[in-house]
């Protein structure tokens, strides 16, 4: 019996009382991990931290057609991954920070800052496909069992079950200030380049991300890049990875055009709102 095992073992043992699942496996990897929260109470949380974060990243951006264009290209990809029995919600926010996000349970977030640098459908595609890899593995569920403890999760999972208000503010904010390790972004990396393949897109289109976020940073560090690998080594092993798996990648659909008239000709035209203020900067 494994070290990793025997710890789940203990954990399943001790939470059988509290009614915890006490380990899961990790769909990417096949590793078990521990686990502090039932996919079902993951869900209920995300659904009840959805509109709090929405709006910490000002909101959705205001036109149907805009958010149409996200959501079907994110539901090609949930559609091929491990869980596409899961309901998954994709939205792009005004906040003018280079981010994405996902939240337990299947809200994926990806912001103005970000969609501006995007040129492509299929670089659109690789974002998305890396959240919802984050979402398949369960990321978020594993980070805050490691951060928050198993007391704070139980209430977590409480406090979505009843909705209180107060008490899912505080788990928001916890959330807010959770980081996955640099091996669960590489793993995110890698599942989500095969995801956005399977959907049909060109898998070089992650490695142009990735050389963006590259030159970008050496100019003005990005937050949240500093709890990624670095771009270096994503343009690294991506690359490896297109060159061994994917022997015809410019066959698959990059996009362009479809890009810039459903996203950059309005994001062009429609300036973020002054009213706003990016609330995470």
């Amino acid at each position: 019996m494994t070290l990793r095992t025997r710890l789940c073992w203990i954990l399943g043992v001790a939470l059988l009382a509290l009614s915890a699942s006490g380990c899961a496996v990790n769909l990417l990897t096949g590793a078990e991990e521990p686990m502090f929260m039932s996919v079902s109470d993951e869900m209920s949380l995300g659904n009840q931290m959805a509109p709090q974060i929405e709006k910490a990243l000002n909101g959705a951006i205001p036109d149907e057609a805009l958010q149409h264009y996200i959501d079907r290209v994110g539901q090609r990809i949930a559609s091929v991954s491990h869980r596409p029995d899961w309901e998954y919600h994709y939205v792009a926010v005004e906040d003018t920070m280079i981010n994405a996000l996902a939240l337990p349970g299947g809200h994926v977030y990806i912001t103005r800052g970000l969609l501006e640098k995007l040129t492509s459908e299929a670089e659109l595609a690789g974002v998305l496909a890396h959240e919802t890899a984050h979402i398949v593995a369960r990321d978020s569920a594993v980070a805050m069992s490691k951060e928050m403890g198993l007391n704070a999760l139980m209430v977590a999972a409480a406090a979505a079950g009843r909705g209180e208000a107060a008490q899912m503010v505080s788990v928001t904010g916890y959330f807010m200030m959770l980081k996955y390790s640099r091996t669960d972004e590489q793993e995110a990396d890698e599942a989500g380049m095969d995801y956005m393949a399977a959907a049909g897109y060109n898998p070089k289109a992650m490695v142009e991300t990735m050389q963006m976020f590259q030159e970008l940073d050496k100019v003005r560090p990005i937050e949240f890049l500093s709890t990624h690998p670095s771009p270096e080594n994503r343009v690294r092993y991506l690359s490896e990875r297109v060159a061994a798996r994917y022997p015809d990648p410019d066959a698959l659909k990059t996009g362009k055009d479809e890009f810039k008239t459903a996203m950059l000709d309005y994001l062009r035209t429609h300036p973020k709102p002054k009213r706003h203020r990016d609330s995470l900067e």
